[in-house]
Formats: C-alpha cells, sequence, structure tokens
C-alpha cells in the first residue's frame, strides 16, 4: 500500500511539488501502479510461446549505389562552406 509519505518521498527526490489536494489523488494512482506492476509479475509464463508472436523479421536487402543530389545544389543554401563542406561552429 503506497502511503502519502511514499508519495511525497518520491516527489522530494524527484524534485517535484506536490499540493495538498493533490495528495490523495496522487496515492492512489501510484498504489495502482505498483498493483498492475505487481499483477504482471505474478503472471505464469507456464506454456506461453512468448518469441515473435508478431512473426515480424528483418527486412535486410542489399546496399544499392544510387545517383545523389550535385554537391553545388546541395550546398547552395549553406551558411558558411569551405572546400566543398559545411562550416560549423566547434561547441566548447
Amino acid at each position: 500500500m503506497v502511503t502519502h509519505e511514499d508519495v511525497l518521498a518520491i516527489a522530494r527526490l524527484s524534485k517535484l511539488y506536490i499540493a495538498a489536494e493533490e495528495l490523495d489523488d496522487m496515492t492512489k494512482a501510484m498504489d495502482d501502479i505498483i498493483k498492475f506492476a505487481d499483477t504482471i509479475n505474478n503472471a505464469s509464463e507456464e506454456g506461453v510461446e512468448f518469441d515473435n508472436i508478431n512473426n515480424l523479421s528483418n527486412a535486410f536487402r542489399e546496399d544499392e549505389v544510387v545517383p545523389s543530389y550535385d554537391r553545388e545544389e546541395i550546398l547552395r543554401n549553406a551558411n558558411d562552406i569551405d572546400e566543398g563542406h559545411f562550416l560549423v561552429r566547434k561547441r566548447v
């Protein structure tokens, strides 16, 4: 059972403020979340095949070289260019 003190301690650790009028609702919501997590943790996995339940598979393909845009066209709207490359400010 989650108490008001638990919620206030979590809020303090998270540096969050919870108004007194929100405390009851927040405590109930936190308790519901904990109960839901407990339900999931207690679920049985016996006899359940859970691997690839959606029958998904990776779609690998060969890399293909395709024509690209012309370098001048790509750099046309750049603010700063040097020898065919974008110039960007160094972050310190």
